[in-house]
């Protein structure tokens, strides 16, 4: 059930920004070395800095953080079996959009409208059958007309290695030497990692812009968004590359991943208390329950403690 609203109160528009590899180390808001994160700095985000995520690849990431288990309890069976978050918003009336730039939804968009935006034919944004995110926001404006109380997911493509330099535009190419080929092994750890950072440094541009577009949406809509990767990686470090590597042994960089929150006009939260909340470790178990939170959605399954945004109601 979803909480009553006040009377006049403009409708919802939600925006997931899921992302693929980013890995923690490496977010320019978390301290890194380089600002890999100039434009969402830009941006009064909510940076979560301590942040751990449910598995060390996409196929138990992405249903383990729409499932409503935590990392401890997750059973990928079950999760097949029981509806995802995205079920739950649907039931009570909330229109739900899953926009694909990766290799599919695992399972997690079954039952929802999915729109696959990979196989794009787009001259600009894609080449040699694949495109970049920011494809992710074409006709994104013909797709929350009318008003309604909406989410949409972005299911990024983000810095799906090993071909790290096909990940973003040439004009991101801002740290060389780079590594422009899908064998690592032929370049240095510095090319590597320059060619990593590019593509970050294109993550932030394209959740940047996904914000300017909720802000051009302020007179119709409260709006709202969330950007959390679904797993991190290793980039050599003691010999190691990509990820996958099972939890229980996998080093930190594949399992600490970056989340940021940016809220407008319209939904009534005390900032401080959102950022003094911030500074708390987090994990993907937070999903769930915050997007339950900020919708005003109740289920038996919500639990406050993992909502990232109760008790910080403006007064």
């Amino acid at each position: 059930r979803r909480l009553p609203s006040p009377a006049g109160e403009k409708p919802l528009l939600l925006v997931l920004a899921i992302g693929e590899t980013t890995r923690a180390a490496n977010w320019g808001l978390n301290g890194y070395a380089r600002q890999t994160t100039p434009q969402l700095a830009a941006r009064d985000v909510i940076n979560y800095p301590q942040v751990t995520s449910c598995g060390t690849n996409t196929a138990t990431s992405l249903p383990c953080m729409f499932s409503g288990m935590t990392r401890e309890s997750y059973d990928a069976r079950q999760a097949r079996s029981r509806e995802s978050l995205l079920n739950v918003l649907q039931r009570t009336g909330i229109r739900v959009l899953w926009r694909e730039n990766q290799s599919g939804c695992k399972g997690v968009c079954d039952g929802v409208e999915e729109q696959i935006l990979s196989t794009r034919a787009d001259p600009v944004l894609c080449r040699d059958g694949e495109c970049f995110d920011e494809i992710l926001l074409q006709g994104l404006d013909r797709e929350v007309r009318p008003a309604a109380d909406r989410v949409v997911v972005l299911h990024l493509t983000g810095l799906h290695g090993p071909a790290y330099y096909r990940r973003y535009p040439p004009e991101f190419r801002r740290f060389t030497p780079t590594c422009d080929t899908s064998r690592l092994a032929d370049c240095s750890r510095e090319q590597i990692v320059n060619t990593y950072d590019n593509g970050v440094l294109y993550t932030d541009h394209v959740v940047a812009k996904t914000i300017d577009f909720l802000q051009s949406r302020a007179a119709t809509y409260r709006t709202a968004l969330i950007y959390v990767s679904d797993h991190g990686e290793s980039l050599g470090e003691k010999g190691i590359y990509l990820h996958s590597i099972p939890w229980a042994i996998a080093p930190a960089v594949q399992k600490e991943v970056p989340m940021v929150l940016w809220t407008g006009g319209g939904l009534a939260l005390d900032r401080a208390c959102l950022q003094q909340r911030s500074m708390r470790p987090a994990s993907h178990d937070h999903l769930f329950h915050t997007v339950l939170g900020l919708t005003g959605v109740r289920t038996g399954l919500y639990d406050p403690a993992l909502d990232l945004s109760a008790g910080c109601a403006a007064r």
